[in-house]
């Protein structure tokens, strides 16, 4: 069965600002919904996407940090958690699909460790450094409402929020990190 992608949600839509509540392991409508997600994810280029990019408020978010030489093998994670977060803080630019157009300087840890349940109801646990920790904490973050905006430092989050206009009137698409 081919799934379709799903429209990606664009800041400012206030659905990006929402909290997310849990998922109910049992609702066989997830399976289709992360189907979607990860099509709608690698049609734009992106290595995590979270439900409300989607318009869904779910505790549900996609991941792929290793599509090297083409190959997706996405990661399906329902109701992440984060349980810790060490290492160096480090910035660094971040794009978002629901932020075409720009990249921002995220000051994030370098390491985190996130609990997440799989569709058969098992709990697990996901490690990762570079591009794969700072992704679990985007996607989550968006789990909680907040965008790359609200996790930017305030001169960064001036400075995104005038360029994301200026990229928004030059059409700037989903998967786009730059106007250039």
């Amino acid at each position: 069965m081919a799934f379709d992608t799903l429209p990606v949600v664009e800041y400012p839509d206030p659905i990006l600002r929402q909290v997310c509540e849990e998922c109910d392991i049992k609702d066989k409508s997830l399976k289709k919904l992360a189907k979607q997600m990860a099509k709608t994810m690698y049609k734009n280029n992106g290595c995590g996407i979270a439900a409300p990019q989607v318009g869904v408020l779910k505790r549900i978010i996609v991941i792929d940090c290793d599509q090297e030489d083409g190959r997706q093998d996405p990661i399906t994670l329902i109701n992440p958690e984060i349980l810790e977060l060490k290492g160096e803080l480090i910035t660094e630019e971040e794009g978002c699909l629901s932020c075409p157009g720009i990249s921002v300087p995220e000051c994030r840890r370098e390491y985190a460790v996130v609990k997440f349940t799989d569709f058969d109801g098992e709990d697990y646990i996901i490690e990762g450094d570079g591009l794969l920790g700072r992704c679990l904490q985007h996607e989550i973050d968006h789990l909680n409402g907040k965008t790359l905006f609200e996790s930017a430092a305030p001169a960064a989050r001036l400075k995104a929020l005038r360029d994301y206009e200026i990229a928004r009137a030059a059409g700037a698409k989903p998967g786009e990190t730059s106007i250039d």
